[in-house]
This record gives structure tokens, C-alpha cells and sequence, in this order.
């Protein structure tokens, strides 16, 4: 006991001989000692490696040189890939942080004021030390080896080769791809062993109905429901199922032995698994392996944003999605491409009433694209024309969408709007004349009162490393 003392003693007196902190002394075995503990400071490039260096834990320096991430990236990779981030719902930390591993609360990130930002869940044990492995697990492990907590256990965004996740658990996209706080797309292992893809309404944990389900729910036989998802050392990713049978998700993958690999749940709602050469001189690049589902831009959501904002269409270009707004509609937030899309005009029965309609507004026609979610009146049959002239004249219309002798009238603001060569349709946009545009005051989205400052701009400067597609 007198010894362990001692022993623990020169270990804290040691930074202190020498005027550098613990974390920058080698460390190649992947273990980290209790008490051992990394700075959030400019320059200090200090993290605790994994035995083969393939994986670094520390803390990221983002754009604005002041905040830092406390995460688990890929050291190899020149753009250093994050994998895992700690503190979700609110990941940044400033300049000056400390995260300490203790033998009580594990990992403890504190702000220089030293109040807590983050900590491990609660540990049942008393943690010996801590173990960055060669698959990217951070483990805190007791005097046995036991783990206690692993951040295999609790990931964010991203799952990598031997990793798994089973009932009730989940992955949440970023908000963007420059802001790590929880964005509105989630992968779910449900408890009745389906997999499922859903968005939820923020701030909320609400969850909209599925936009992709592997039906793994055993609900004809229960030995065929859905346990956990997997993902193997090979690089195989599928659900297993209570019999032991395999669902993959694709059928495709790459060598792990010849490539990284990561399967994440991009921000705009995609899960897609990417490969990485591990022989590329630094010259490599994350390619797509398979993503899912096949045209996220089909989603629908009743009550709630598609993938793109209010107002916006989505496009489905190399697999992901992009926004657009249409003509006479441009960005609320410029700074946000996959957000809403407002009028550049006042549009209303009141704002119409001095001139006549033909006098004040245009018809712009779209083909194949819709926003699916957002009429208020179905009129059939009817011919295109009819369509046309039936929203021209309707001071509530804001576009009217023809397709099968069918014609539906929508208000603002519109919903899951896309593009798409399979509709078969046309939409009726109603704009306001050149001369008659008028400017429309800009509306907040309801779960970010931030959204409620025309002028505001996210100063969080959160950079993500390796774009993910």
C-alpha cells in the first residue's frame, strides 16, 4: 500500500520536474493511469494513442482557435476522421479544459473554471486504468480488466469494425457538418428488434416515423427478431437475429485489413459505410462503400422537416441529398444550405386585395418535383390547366401540384419537398411580379430561437475532419 502511494506520488510530482504535463510523455501500449489527464490548449497537440497509432483520444482545436472537442479520431489519416466526441447535446469545451481520468468518475472533462462539462457514466467500480484499443474503443477498466465504461457503449455518430449496438440503443447525426451538438437524424435499435432510420423533432426527442426499417421485428415468428446490430471485424454490417441468422444491410464491403473503415449517420440523415486505403502515403480518401437508404430525398414526415428545410426541394446527387429553393424563395439562413427557404415576397388574401391577381403575380411551372405533405384540398378529375388557373385565382394558394387528373393545393409553408424523374408531375409555383416583390420579414424555425436574429451567425466554429461523403 505504502509503495502504491509512492509510486503515485512521483507520477503527479514528475510534470512538475520537468514543467510539462503528464500527457505528453510516450505512451505506446494504449493505457492511460489513473490521475493522468490531457489540456485543451493551443498548440499542445498532446493525445493518448492506441498501440498501433491508428487512433488518437484528445482534444481537437476547431476553427475558432478557442474551442476544442474532446474526442477519438483516426491519427493516421491527415484530415483525422472523428469517430467519437464526448458530451453530444453540448460537445464544445474552451480553451484551457481539462480532461482527467479519475478512479471514481472515470473520465472528467472540466471547464478552466473548473466547472464539469462532461463525465463518463456512472461507474460501478473503481477504475485501475484506462486503454485506448487498436479497434478505437476507449475502455476504463478495473484492477481485473473488467471494463467498467467504453465508448463502444456509448457512441455518437459513428460505429467501426467490432463495434455493436443493441436494444435501445442508438447513433445521432451532428447538426451540420460543422457543429457536432445532436442533429435531428437518428439510427435505432428498437426493442422490438427492428433497425430503423428517423428524424425527430428538435429540441424534442420525438421520433417521426421510419425512413428506412430492416423489419426485423419477428412479429410472424419471434425467433426471427432482431437483437443487436453488428458490425464485424470483417467489415460486414447486419442485424442478428434471436435464432442466429443474419440480416445484412448490403451485401458489399471492403478488406479490413487493407482499409479503414467507419459506417456514420451523416447530418443530413444518410448512414453510409465508408473505406479508407491504409497504404495511401497520406495521398487517400474516404470512398462509399454502400449508403442507406437508397433516395433519402423519398422520406416523408407528417408533422415536421424532410431533409430539407421548410420551402426547400431536395435532390439526390452521388447518393446524398442536396437542397435548392425554388425561384422567388431564397435561404433564411445563408449560412445553411439544408435549411428553410422564405419568400422573397408577402403573399396572402389582405396583401392581394388592391390589384388583381394577373396583375401582381406569375406562374413559374416545375416539373416532376413536390412537396408531398402540404396540401389542403384535392380536386379530381381535373386537367393541368384547371390546376393552374384554380391556384392563380386562390389568395390561399401558394402552388398547386398536377399529376394523374389529380390536383393538389398547397399553403405555406411547404414540406419534404424533392425532385424526382419518378413523380410524373408538375407544380404550379405562384410569384410574385418584379415589380411587385415585396420583403417578408424572416421566420425563426420553432426549435431554434437562435433562427429568431435575422443577423445571427453560429460563432461555435466547429470544423469537422474528413467530409463525409
Amino acid at each position: 500500500m505504502e509503495m502504491a502511494f509512492t509510486v503515485r506520488l512521483l507520477l503527479l510530482l514528475i510534470p512538475s520536474f520537468f514543467g510539462v504535463p503528464i500527457s505528453v510523455f510516450s505512451q505506446t501500449d494504449g493505457k492511460v493511469a489513473v490521475d493522468a489527464y490531457l489540456s485543451a490548449t493551443a498548440g499542445n497537440n498532446s493525445s493518448w494513442l492506441s498501440p498501433s497509432g491508428d487512433f488518437a483520444f484528445g482534444f481537437r482545436q476547431l476553427e475558432n482557435k478557442d474551442l476544442f472537442l474532446l474526442s477519438i479520431w483516426y491519427a493516421k489519416i491527415p484530415d483525422r476522421t472523428i469517430v467519437w466526441y464526448a458530451n453530444g447535446d453540448s460537445p464544445v469545451a474552451p480553451k484551457g479544459s481539462l480532461v482527467n481520468l479519475t478512479a471514481n468518475d472515470g473520465l472528467v472533462l472540466t471547464s478552466p473554471q473548473g466547472q464539469q462539462l462532461w463525465k463518463s457514466e456512472t461507474i460501478v467500480g473503481v477504475v485501475a486504468f484506462g486503454v485506448l484499443n487498436d479497434t478505437g474503443n476507449f475502455v476504463l477498466e478495473d484492477d481485473n480488466s473488467e471494463s467498467l465504461w467504453e465508448t463502444f457503449k456509448n457512441p455518437t455518430h459513428t460505429m467501426l469494425p467490432g463495434q455493436d449496438i443493441e436494444k435501445g440503443g442508438k447513433l445521432s447525426s451532428q447538426q451540420s457538418e460543422t457543429n457536432f451538438s445532436k442533429g435531428r437524424f437518428q439510427l435505432r435499435m428498437q426493442d422490438d428488434g427492428n433497425l430503423v432510420l428517423n428524424s425527430i423533432n428538435l429540441p424534442t426527442e420525438f421520433a417521426n416515423k421510419p425512413y428506412y426499417a430492416s423489419g426485423t421485428t419477428g412479429e410472424s415468428n419471434s425467433s426471427t427478431a432482431g437483437t443487436k446490430l453488428e458490425f464485424n471485424s470483417s467489415g460486414y454490417m447486419y442485424v442478428l437475429r434471436e435464432n442466429g441468422q443474419k440480416f445484412n444491410l448490403k451485401a458489399q464491403t471492403v478488406s479490413a485489413r487493407s482499409y479503414y473503415l467507419r459506417a456514420t449517420i451523416n447530418f443530413d440523415g444518410v448512414f453510409a459505410q465508408y473505406s479508407y486505403p491504409k497504404n495511401s502515403n497520406g495521398n487517400g480518401s474516404w470512398s462509399l462503400v454502400w449508403s442507406l437508404p437508397d433516395n433519402i430525398c423519398r422520406m416523408e414526415v407528417d408533422s415536421g422537416l424532410g431533409v430539407c428545410g421548410y420551402n426547400s426541394v431536395c435532390t439526390l446527387k452521388s447518393e446524398r441529398p442536396t437542397c435548392e429553393c425554388p425561384s422567388g424563395f431564397s435561404l433564411l439562413d445563408s449560412n445553411d444550405p439544408y435549411g428553410d427557404c422564405k419568400p422573397d415576397f408577402i403573399q396572402g388574401c389582405e396583401e392581394d386585395e388592391p390589384s388583381p391577381t394577373k396583375d401582381i403575380y406569375e406562374v413559374q411551372v416545375l416539373i416532376n418535383t413536390d412537396w408531398p405533405t402540404s396540401d389542403y384540398m384535392q380536386l379530381k378529375p381535373f386537367t393541368a390547366e384547371s390546376c393552374n388557373e384554380s391556384c392563380f385565382a386562390d389568395c390561399l394558394c401558394a402552388v398547386a401540384i398536377f399529376n394523374d387528373e389529380t390536383c393538389w393545393k398547397k399553403k405555406l409553408p411547404l414540406s419534404n419537398g424533392r425532385l424526382d424523374s419518378e413523380l410524373n408531375s408538375q407544380a404550379f409555383i405562384k410569384v410574385r411580379k418584379g415589380n411587385s416583390t415585396l420583403q417578408v420579414p424572416q421566420l425563426p424555425r420553432p426549435y431554434d430561437k437562435k433562427r429568431k436574429k435575422p443577423d445571427h451567425i453560429d460563432t461555435r466554429g466547429i470544423s469537422t475532419s474528413g467530409r463525409t461523403g
